[in-house]
């Protein structure tokens, strides 16, 4: 990160002096109540995903129906996140950030509570909506508290909980489901929520308000095409690319996002500023998080899958599966900023997204007779390994390429990348496996899922090849 951008990315001098002061003597809490946000909505991202079958027994709900537990938290997440970037603009980030806070923890008592699939559905969508509001406060806050290198430390973590969110989520909803009832997955949140609370209001300083407008036109028509693409993807894959309601899916998609652009060209105050585009390490930044993340969210969901269905474990082995992926990304994520300082970001992001793409080459070689040693522990492994090295330093060029007060636009994009590859990367899985397994049964079907995976890491692999050249 250059000195340029160290001194652009100081707290803006309008911040309340007094607690900026009090927060700055005591950066470890900061960063803690940021980061236990993060890890609070990244767990929540597949927290769910092993307890699924419990699910389906406890609510009768049908296997399409359990695919949109998943989806409409990550749908609801991926496409409010600009407005919730813009909230934090408009009423300050620690307001926004804390309003999240009370909004996932509320929308986790009622999934707790779910006594139908709707309900467990419209709390997931609860939970979705409250992650876009206090997740690009959560970056920005970074942005505002720390500068030069202490912010690149605190990236470091931030980063290796984002990237390292979904896995442990993992092994929680294992342990979870195991020790008590699929719904402590959603319990386990209040606690949490009801501890961050305070400590947000004692720690975090507030940043100025900035009047605005929301633009609820192009939330909405992008929302709206995302949850239109999935749904064509989805359902491509189940029925086949000539089904109408999948065409009809694939027009409506097309003509929402394309009328997306248009609101945004025409916005006084769009609510995804087209500029932030343009840049080309922060354009590289963004596409190289979409297809990194489209890869890995599909690989969970279907690495999952092939523990219980083909391994036959249980929910707690299949949860502690996931843990050395979880350890390698945790000890490389540390080692990250160290190995930024000298050699800069384009060749980690580089040597990350090989790693990933080996990863899911691997995985789309396995066969029956492999077990957890021969067949997955390498795999895991290197897309731990993979993660840790590329998530942070795409991070950090993003931030320092702003003033601080884009702060808030700018992760908010950067987030939404993340969301949306994890939405549309399974989808598209989902797909390739559906039109791999039909009459030939689950490995082949596996096999593919993890291959279209290696194609979309592979794809940030060019990007950071060809396009990215980030400064030292």
């Amino acid at each position: 990160m250059t000195a340029s951008n160290e001194r652009t990315a100081a707290p803006p001098e309008s911040a309340s002096p007094g607690k900026a002061a009090a927060s700055h003597h005591r950066p470890g809490a900061v960063l803690a109540v940021i980061v236990g946000c993060q890890l609070m909505i990244g767990v929540d991202s597949s927290v769910v995903t092993i307890a699924l079958p419990e699910v389906k027994q406890g609510l009768g709900m049908s296997t399409g129906g359990l695919a949109w537990v998943q989806n409409a938290y990550m749908l609801a997440f991926g496409g409010l996140l600009l407005l919730g970037g813009r909230a934090g603009d408009v009423f300050g980030r620690r307001r926004a950030f804390t309003a999240g806070i009370a909004l996932f923890t509320a929308a986790s008592l009622l999934g707790g509570l779910a006594g139908t699939g709707w309900w467990l559905i419209a709390a997931r969508a609860g939970q979705g909506v409250a992650a876009a509001v206090a997740a690009p406060s959560a970056m920005a806050l970074i942005a505002q508290h720390f500068t030069g290198r202490a912010r690149v430390r605190a990236l470091s973590v931030f980063s290796a909980v984002a990237g390292a969110g979904a896995a442990v989520g993992m092994v929680a909803g294992g342990m979870l489901t195991e020790a008590g009832s699929w719904r402590w997955v959603f319990f386990v949140n209040i606690p949490l929520g009801l501890v961050l609370l305070p400590a947000a209001a004692r720690v975090l300083a507030e940043t100025p308000r900035r009047p605005g407008r929301f633009d609820l036109g192009g939330a909405a028509a992008s929302t709206a095409g995302l949850t239109a693409l999935v749904y064509a993807l989805i359902r491509a894959g189940s029925d086949g690319w000539g089904d109408r309601r999948a065409l009809a899916a694939f027009g409506a998609a097309a003509v929402l996002l394309a009328a997306f652009v248009l609101t945004e060209r025409r916005a006084r105050q769009p609510v995804m500023p087209l500029w932030l585009l343009t840049g080309r390490d922060r354009a590289a930044s963004y596409l190289a998080q979409l297809l990194l993340t489209a890869g890995m969210y599909g690989a969970f969901f279907f690495l999952t899958q092939y523990l219980q269905q083909v391994l036959h474990y249980g929910p707690l082995r299949a949860g502690a599966a996931f843990l050395p992926m979880v350890g390698m990304q945790f000890a490389v994520v540390r080692l990250a900023p160290r190995l930024m300082a000298r050699a800069g970001a384009r060749p980690l992001v580089v040597a990350g997204a090989l790693l990933l793409a080996t990863g899911l080459l691997w995985l789309s070689r396995l066969s029956p007779g492999d077990g957890y040693a021969a067949g997955l522990l390498v795999p895991f492994l290197l897309m731990g390994a993979g993660g840790g090295l590329a998530i942070m330093p795409l991070n950090a060029a993003i931030l320092g390429s702003v003033r601080p007060e884009h702060a808030g636009a700018a992760s908010g994009v950067a987030q939404t990348m993340l969301w949306t590859g994890g939405s549309v990367g399974s989808a598209a899985m989902v797909t390739a496996y559906g039109a791999a397994a039909s009459g030939h049964g689950i490995a082949p079907g596996m096999d593919a899922a993890f291959a279209t995976g290696a194609v979309f890491a592979a794809g940030a692999l060019a990007v950071a090849v060809l396009v990215l050249r980030v400064p030292r």
